[in-house]
């Protein structure tokens, strides 16, 4: 299997996590966004959306978009729940990440930290949202370990990606102790490094 990923790109990052966790092979394509790499007639033969994640397979299917991509690699494994409801609550939180969290702090931590905007040129919209976000994870993670009860599903994968890096957005994380803590046990559990 071939990923082409950015790797400054936590949708990227989730499904290099994904791969490493549960030892699949794999060999990562870096693609830079920012170079416009994702445009070429190459890649949009690949991908017509233009974008990354994009995985090839082994017999040439390729499949895009990194919650899609991370579902269908972890089938069968302990990142997706054995119980039908718990699973459903899962794909809740992979559909709400893309939704309602990935649109304002990773937005937010894309303008501040590749186009060098200050925290006070940020949209104060964008802003409030990924706060509203942060706070209904935090609200979640004081009542169990992981997003989806007591372990580890893609949820918190898809979620660790830019939550663990909404500082460099801007978001101060010190009024959000459980969100501190399930960062720091989701990456463990993952087998990263903390995040700086």
């Amino acid at each position: 299997m071939k990923i082409y990923g950015d790797d400054k790109s936590g949708n990227c990052l989730k499904v290099k996590w994904v791969c490493d966790h549960l030892a699949l092979r794999y060999t990562w394509i870096d693609v830079d966004v920012l170079k416009q790499e994702t445009r070429s007639a190459d890649f949009l033969r690949m991908n017509s959306a233009g974008q990354v994640p994009t995985i090839v397979l082994d017999d040439g299917r390729t499949l895009a978009q990194s919650n899609a991509i991370i579902r269908y690699l972890a089938r069968g494994s302990d990142l997706i729940p054995s119980d039908d409801f718990a699973a459903a609550k899962m794909d809740e939180w992979l559909f709400w990440e893309q939704y309602s969290h990935e649109p304002y702090v990773a937005v937010c931590r894309f303008q501040m930290r590749y186009l060098g905007k200050s925290v006070s040129e940020l949209d104060p919209e964008k802003v409030r949202r990924g706060h509203a976000a942060l706070a209904r994870m935090e609200q979640q993670l004081a009542l169990t370990p992981f997003l989806v009860g007591e372990v580890l599903s893609l949820a918190d994968v898809a979620l660790l990606a830019y939550t663990r890096l909404a500082h460099e957005g801007g978001f101060d994380l010190s009024g959000y102790p459980a969100l501190r803590r399930w960062i720091s046990d989701a990456e463990r559990s993952l087998g990263l490094p903390p995040a700086r």
